[in-house]
């Protein structure tokens, strides 16, 4: 514990905790025999420091005028889309790969799954890349990578050449989804955050929801490799956004970039191996302790997890649901993935409400910037109830006998109910902790997540074609039932429990 802490601060004293100088105020003498304050005629190089105040400078993210902020949202947005459509665009193309590459069913959703895999693992390299380079080269880097190998999933002819790079352009999209909500946090302050957070993390989820009828519609068409073509076209959207416009937000990494330019005093940079042991601390060692030993974060990691794993069964689920009672062809079996959309947009409207008429009218009732965590898990309490309801009305309305409508409707309070819990328990978990144990619980929250969605699809037809499609069905949503009273009970238990913490947490 004491060497983590230690840690932490050479990591705070890097600049990566936003205190490497102190408003101005660092680095304010000894730079009056720099040449550019000696001879000028102007201000001098003293006077600039003096004056210089982080907190009023238009270089600060939060200065930004609101349309650069706007853009900024808008260009991880839609690699947040690109990274996500990735996941579930080839769940058509399981016959087709059967076919081509002579595998069984369980092989050839191994691209899908590898995809799925690479997405908790990206983070861990890409996170902390970003907070010692900055964030706009990790987006740009990962965003060029992943095209690359996207198109070359898109041509080759080895079954395991594309598994490789799926994985790869898996891995290099994923840190997009891991650093993005740092990044809105350093352009937006707490009190605006709300609207572009949400709307920030509806496009990850619409991405799943989309991409299965995109790829219904390219597989039955075009084949499978267009796929990985359309996931090009959006990359090269991503592109051309990025370029022009993308800009550094890390505020670190600004302030340091700043303060060379006025010439200030920076303070060398910290020794590898104490970045190494802060990475491994961080970003490994500390995310899996904290999964079993912190009930906050083990809670959250397998509820999460589970219903995240859930809906990822779906994607080898729903065609053979619908194949095999309705007899659907392979694009209206993609259609029935626009349920997951509405039901994500349901589910945004939810949050913003819940924070509009619940969370927000707590503010005059604690003081400032205390309102303790709990008030953050309205919408996972709602959402809690639609997962087991849509779950069980998809196990027991897939009939022949009752119309194809029925199960298609109940996908939407599943997906309402998973993406308020999965935003809620994010904002819990962000609130609860601090400093760099935020990463480090939110690192475990998608090692976790990721994990068990990229495992769950793996057997979902096995466990299909053995239970039946009632009883597979409903044995999820008795995971979902066990799992249900979580954010319940972190509401009105959550202060204990919080005190039982092994790390900082709120005590209001």
């Amino acid at each position: 514990m004491t060497a983590n802490i230690a840690l932490e601060k050479v990591f705070d004293r890097q600049g990566l905790a936003e205190k490497e100088f102190g408003h101005g105020q660092a680095a304010q003498s000894g730079n009056s025999d720099t040449e550019d304050g000696a001879n000028s005629d102007g201000p001098t190089a003293e006077t600039e420091q003096a004056a210089w105040d982080w907190n009023e400078d238009p270089h600060n993210p939060y200065n930004w005028p609101s349309a650069t902020k706007a853009m900024q949202v808008g260009i991880i947005a839609s690699i947040a889309f690109v990274a996500s459509m990735g996941s579930s665009i080839m769940s058509a193309a399981i016959e087709q790969l059967k076919d081509e590459f002579s595998v069984t069913t369980t092989q050839a959703i191994l691209p899908l799954s590898l995809y799925v895999f690479a997405l908790g693992l990206g983070p861990v390299m890409g996170g902390p890349l970003s907070e010692t380079v900055g964030r706009l080269p990790v987006y740009m880097g990962g965003l060029i990578g992943g095209t690359l190998f996207t198109l070359g999933a898109g041509f080759t002819h080895s079954f395991a050449g594309l598994n490789i790079l799926r994985f790869l352009a898996g891995f290099c999209f994923a840190p997009s989804l891991a650093i993005a909500t740092g990044t809105i946090n350093e352009i937006y302050k707490p009190a605006k955050r709300g609207l572009p957070s949400t709307l920030f993390i509806l496009t990850p989820f619409l991405g799943p929801g989309v991409a299965p009828v995109m790829g219904a519609f390219l597989v039955h068409r075009k084949g499978w490799r267009w796929t990985q073509y359309a996931i090009l076209f959006f990359c090269a959207l991503s592109l051309l956004l990025i370029v022009p416009f993308g800009r550094e937000t890390f505020h670190a990494v600004v302030k340091r970039r700043r303060a060379k330019k006025l010439g200030h005093v920076v303070e060398p940079s910290i020794p590898l191996r104490a970045k190494v042991q802060l990475f491994l601390t961080i970003t490994i060692f500390r995310p899996v302790l904290m999964m079993f030993t912190e009930p906050i974060v083990g809670l959250a990691c397998l509820y999460v997890s589970c219903e995240f794993a859930t809906l990822y069964t779906f994607f080898a689920a729903v065609p053979y649901i619908f194949q095999t009672v309705y007899h659907f062809s392979l694009e209206q079996t993609g259609l029935v993935f626009l349920s997951v959309v509405v039901g994500c947009v349901l589910g945004t409207v939810t949050i913003l409400l819940c924070d509009v008429f619940l969370y927000r009218r707590q503010i005059p009732r604690h003081p400032p910037h205390m309102i303790p965590p709990e008030y953050r898990l309205y919408p996972a309490m709602i959402g809690s109830l639609g997962l087991p309801v849509g779950l069980f009305w998809l196990a027991w309305t897939a009939r022949s006998d009752i119309s194809w409508a029925s199960p298609v409707v109940a996908l939407v309070p599943f997906s309402w109910g998973n993406l308020c819990l999965f935003i809620s328990m994010l904002q819990f978990t962000v609130d609860t902790y601090t400093g760099t144990v935020i990463a480090s619980a939110t690192s475990a929250n998608s090692l976790s997540r990721y994990g068990l969605s990229g495992a769950f699809p793996l057997f979902a037809i096995q466990m299909y074609t053995r239970l039946g499609i009632n009883w597979a069905t409903s044995l999820l949503g008795f995971v979902s039932v066990a799992l249900l009273p979580v954010p319940w009970i972190f509401f009105k238990y959550g202060k204990k429990i919080r005190a039982l913490s092994h790390y900082e947490t709120p005590t209001y």
